[in-house]
């Protein structure tokens, strides 16, 4: 059984998508045994040099076509017929539409459903392929119980041709083995204070707006000599965060650190004083379950798929209410045993998860469903 897993998002981004599909192929490279009946094969950008030789020995294939190109559903397929599989894998959701192999494909999040109004003239464009998606797919991989009830509901989607597999975090995602170095952080993040930490890309669903106004009162009510770290890339309408910053006047109290080394993102995780998540929706949440896995405390939303994620083992809060986020970064800098709680319950829950069990799930999918 010949299978090929498109991997070319990861050469364009490495956060999101880019990390389930290098955890996935980590975690494959792992379960897999010395004689498996299937073969491999990674599809990959044609511009992508060695990022992906550095998580399996998979035999990779450049493909010229980029992902979410205009002209991906007629260049793609060309592409992909001379080479024999048996089923593809389509991490990012959408399949070619025109293929001679079975296919299953992964749906992180319904968001740009929800929250049309959010999306560039570009995103609307590729995400409104979703539907055909869904129809021409031989099965769906759903990332959580939220996402999975999504697809139900928003697109009619039978039960039966979704498999809940949750996603895990890199295991370089541990407690610290020694004391963070708080002259590491303050020299290249200027990170010299406690500090509490927001790690996501910059755009409207992860409700930043609101977590600025709750710092704001935090900083005029209670008068911590913290700061708000945010660790993420510019998405898309991210305008009023940094306009909102200047008008609260937080420019010195909140370091926007644009896209943090993925070597690095443990350490700002582990020195830390708590990660706050206020998303509006999220298909999995991938941040907290880090977070978890290095013992730091979480404050996340209490909507869509976070609790399932976190369960028991963060401070869950509505996303829109201020008050609720002031009165809980409070808490979790300021209360030792709620953050020994938080720390344990974290540590516990995050182990939950593994790319191993993810792939293992995974392949047993693509076993039921290739020719």
């Amino acid at each position: 059984m010949r299978i090929g897993i498109d991997a070319r998002l990861v050469y364009y981004s490495r956060a999101g998508i880019g990390q389930y599909i290098l955890g996935l192929l980590r975690g494959l490279a792992t379960v897999l045994e010395e004689k498996q009946q299937e073969e491999f094969l990674v599809l990959k950008s044609r511009r992508d040099g060695s990022l992906l030789g550095e998580v399996s020995s998979f035999p990779q294939h450049p493909l010229w076509t980029p992902s979410h190109h205009l002209l991906e559903q007629w260049s793609l397929p060309l592409e992909l017929a001379p080479l024999g599989l048996d089923l593809l894998h389509s991490p990012d959701f959408i399949p070619p539409f025109r293929r001679s192999c079975r296919s299953v494909i992964t749906i992180h999040d319904l968001a740009f459903l929800l929250y049309p109004h959010l999306l560039t003239p570009q995103s609307a464009r590729y995400y409104g392929q979703i539907d055909q998606a869904v129809r021409r797919t031989d099965h769906i991989i759903a990332v959580s119980e939220a996402t999975k009830k999504d697809a139900v509901r928003l697109l009619g989607v039978p039960e039966k041709k979704i498999t809940v597999i949750y996603e895990a975090a890199n295991p370089i995602f541990r407690p610290a083995s020694r004391p963070i170095s708080r002259e590491f952080l303050g020299q290249k993040y200027g990170l010299e204070r406690p500090y509490l930490l927001f790690v996501s890309t910059i755009e409207p669903r992860k409700n930043l707006p609101t977590l600025l106004r709750a710092f704001r009162k935090l900083v005029d009510e209670y008068h911590p000599d913290v700061l708000l770290a945010v660790a993420g890339e510019r998405g898309w309408l991210y305008q009023e965060v940094f306009a909102l910053t200047k008008e609260f006047d937080l420019e010195k109290g909140v370091r926007f650190l644009g896209r943090v080394a993925e070597e690095d993102l443990p350490s700002l995780y582990q020195g830390a004083g708590g990660l706050v998540h206020p998303a509006l929706y999220e298909g999995f949440g991938l941040p907290p379950l880090e977070a978890m896995a290095c013992g730091t405390p979480c404050i996340v939303a209490n909507v869509s798929s976070l609790p399932e994620v976190v369960g028991d083992a963060a401070l869950m809060v509505d996303p829109l209410d201020i008050n609720g986020w002031t009165v809980a970064m409070w808490q979790v800098l300021n209360d030792p045993r709620l953050k020994k709680e938080l720390r344990e319950k974290g540590l516990r829950r995050s182990s939950l998860f593994s790319w191993e069990k993810t792939a293992g799930e995974t392949l047993a999918v693509y076993r039921r469903f290739a020719p």
